[in-house]
């Protein structure tokens, strides 16, 4: 999976794609030990921070869909690309079909 850097405060996805922020797993064993970046589960979870219109059908039709911004949703594990916003913030433009669940 290729990094990228993108300078824009915000983007669009186009089409069925949305741009997640994933959450950072524990650094930490629950018995203390220290976890190193390459120890460490990739993250499976995150926060929805853009949207897509949607993809559009054999008719010509938009279909919405079913995530909105702000929404915490679980993904596949090694779905999607990985890019950083503004520099710093790690984000993955997904797929919707990449989405497994919404949390909450």
């Amino acid at each position: 999976m290729a990094t990228q850097t993108a300078t824009a405060t915000k983007i669009t996805p186009l089409g069925d794609r949305v741009i997640v922020e994933p959450l950072e797993r524990e650094e930490t064993t629950a018995s203390g030990i220290i976890l190193p970046d390459t120890a460490r589960e990739k993250p499976q979870e995150g926060t929805v921070l853009y949207v897509g219109q949607g993809k559009v059908d054999e008719s010509g039709n938009r279909q919405p869909l079913e995530v909105k911004e702000g929404d915490r949703v679980i993904y596949a594990k090694y779905a999607g690309t990985e890019f950083k916003l503004d520099g710093d913030r790690k984000v993955l433009i997904l797929k919707e079909s990449d989405l497994l669940a919404i949390v909450g």
